[in-house]
């Protein structure tokens, strides 16, 4: 007979942890295992604005897939449609060849994406900071501002050049703006023509509060930290319009600018719009098992999936952070594996572990298990806590030497050439436009079956 077939779609946190476990629960030859991921590695992502920031080096953040999967066949492509009828998952290889990959189970994690808004020269002129990519032409973007206003010789220019602009008060955003803002406050002392008095970092949210979840303690804590490096922070404020040299703020203020980073916030990934199934803000509707409703064999978790929070015990979704993407990796393999051998499956339940946020040099604030820290103590959670959850100990070294070289020998400020060219897009980063409709799968799966 030929072996199950299950197919996880994602190389993040939740798809590789899931494929992890099930090659250590199935016995060789009991199932054949494929990952379908654009890329070869796991991005950490709460590394990335220290990625931005220089502090470490990109390949310190990617953990190699090949490293931590054996048994599994890893599909170099990217997931652009599902007919869960059919038990088809259409994918586009990094060729840009288009494949059909048939399966038995499939389990759905294809993170999410940087959520945008109908703002006029938004995905013209911001950059987001949610792939690899993105973090190196973010700092390649930075240091080229400087070069570039250094060189100036118009004032207005050099103006418009050393004003940063960084929208969302989240994790992301802050992190950001307190990461870069070092780089330029340091970098100055390398321009001896520019002012310091002219670099200007913005950071903005329309919520009324920073970073809300950290509680009010913690945010106000972060905000004096900024505001005291000399980030104006605007709460209540949004962006109205981005252009080329200005960014105009909803509060009417047009700030001269070039740079205008968007961290606010995060949307399921548009794979989940090729199903039909029912969604929650975007997010696949699951049970506690993760299974989804009415498509059999469909799993779903991280990012993409609303699966519910039974700790809350309030009828909410858990959050689209890194550890419930760990944790429900290897519950959903467990799922996959009790389903595989006719067993019951298992609800998913985690407490969460609570918050860290790195904000650069000896700053940070913490939040684990509900205990409220700040500073030295709380740096040292932070980068404790990212340490752990990293998967191989290549990566905790390379972490590790980064932030001990960075804090003995500093940065060298150095552009590798990302500038060049026409400048990337929010789409160009994260393929948004890649996915097939509803119609276009059915097309493929017929195509199929006339084939056969």
């Amino acid at each position: 007979m030929e072996r199950p077939r299950i197919l996880v779609v994602g190389g993040g946190f939740a798809g590789v942890e899931c494929a992890r476990r099930l090659e250590h629960k199935l016995v060789p030859g009991e199932a054949d295992i494929a990952i379908v991921a654009p890329f070869s590695y796991e991005l950490y992502l709460p590394l990335l604005p220290q990625v931005a920031a220089g502090v470490l080096t990109p390949q310190s953040v990617a953990v190699s897939l090949r490293r931590m999967l054996h048994r599994t066949r890893i599909i170099p492509g990217g997931a652009i449609g599902v007919d869960p009828q059919a038990k088809v998952c259409i994918i586009r290889k990094i060729t840009d060849e288009v494949v059909a990959e048939h399966y038995d189970y499939i389990v759905l994690a294809p993170g999410s994406i940087t959520r945008s808004f109908d703002i006029p020269g938004l995905t013209d002129h911001a950059r987001g900071m949610k792939t690899l990519a993105e973090a190196a032409f973010v700092r390649d973007h930075v240091i080229s501002q400087l070069d570039l206003a250094d060189a100036a010789t118009d004032r207005d220019e050099r103006i418009s050049r050393l004003q940063f602009v960084v929208v969302g008060g989240g994790y992301a955003g802050t992190e950001t703006a307190a990461c870069l803002q070092r780089v330029t406050t340091s970098a100055v002392k390398r321009y001896p023509r520019l002012n310091p008095n002219l670099i200007k970092w913005h950071l903005i949210d329309i919520a009324p509060k920073l970073m809300p979840e950290l509680g009010d303690k913690l945010g106000a804590t972060a905000l004096e930290v900024l505001r005291k490096r000399g980030v104006q922070v605007s709460l209540g404020v949004s962006v109205a319009e981005a252009g080329e040299d200005s960014i105009t703020f909803t509060d009417g203020r047009v700030i001269p600018s070039r740079t205008l980073i968007w961290t606010a916030g995060v949307a399921a990934s548009p794979l989940i719009a090729t199903l039909d199934a029912e969604t929650v803000r975007g997010r696949l509707v699951t049970t506690a098992e993760m299974k989804v409703p009415m498509l059999d064999g469909v799993f779903a978790l991280g990012d993409a999936a609303a699966v519910p929070d039974l700790a809350k015990g309030d009828g909410s979704v858990c959050p689209p952070t890194a550890q419930h993407a760990q944790r429900q990796g290897k519950v959903v393999a467990d799922n996959v594996v009790a389903a595989l051998r006719g067993q019951p499956m298992k609800d998913y339940f985690h407490k969460d572990l609570g918050l860290v946020v790195d904000l650069g040099g000896a700053d940070a604030v913490s939040k684990p298990v509900g205990v409220e820290l700040t500073g030295v103590a709380a740096q040292a959670v932070a980068r404790g806590y990212h340490l752990m959850a990293l998967r191989t100990n290549v990566a905790k070294v390379r972490v590790m030497t980064n932030w001990l070289l960075n804090a003995t020998a500093g940065d060298d400020f150095v552009r590798t050439g990302f500038q060049r060219g026409r400048p990337a897009t929010l789409r160009d980063f994260e393929y948004t436009d890649a996915y097939l409709t509803k119609e276009q799968i059915k097309e493929h799966t017929a195509a199929l079956t006339a084939k056969q």
